[in-house]
């Protein structure tokens, strides 16, 4: 996918998270507090958390992965998603997902960096994940989150077709993110 193509949806994508913000927050509790509550997916023993954390928010969350053509190869450049409280059926957004990775609260502004520990593959999907937080701002509903999972995922696997040059390639997936703050 090309830079102006990138562009195009990804102004598309936070225009459409900004009108479902401002909806969320004047109409709904779930948008408004940030705190997404819902059923957490199977978990694998391998991306488990570990113990003295308990489970502060379970978002949906609807995007692409988007990969680039690197020596021939597909490789993963960013991920892009938006996630709404898991119980809600408008799916209204609460959040960005996107390279770092990183997520960023659009109801509170509140966010978390944070990087992969481990992994289970999934067949049809990409892998489901832990991921310990590495640095939070804010203090809204992403402030002082120590761990994510990234469970349920469907879709988003690298295309199997060849590639060459700098070609791109935006592939749908979903996910079900479950985030952990420390027990004390």
């Amino acid at each position: 996918m090309k830079l102006a193509t990138r562009l195009a949806l990804t102004t598309t994508a936070v225009a459409a998270v900004a009108a479902g913000t401002f909806l969320g927050v004047t109409t709904g509790t779930a948008a408004a507090t940030g705190t997404g509550t819902g059923t957490v997916p199977p978990v694998p023993s391998a991306v488990k958390v570990p113990d003295g954390n308990r489970l502060t928010g379970v978002f949906a969350a609807e995007g692409v992965q988007t990969y680039t053509c690197t020596d021939g190869a597909w490789k993963l450049l960013e991920p892009a998603a938006t996630l709404s409280a898991a119980h809600d059926r408008s799916h209204r957004p609460v959040a960005l997902h996107s390279r770092g990775p990183v997520w960023v609260s659009t109801v509170d502004g509140s966010a978390v960096n944070a990087a992969s520990v481990a992994s289970s593959p999934r067949d049809g999907a990409v892998d489901e994940l832990l991921l310990r937080a590495t640095a939070t701002r804010g203090s809204g509903v992403f402030a002082d989150v120590s761990y994510i999972q990234r469970l349920g995922t469907r879709g988003g696997l690298a295309p199997s077709a060849a590639c060459s040059g700098g070609d791109q390639k935006s592939v749908p997936y979903s996910a079900t993110y479950v985030f952990y703050k420390p027990s004390a």
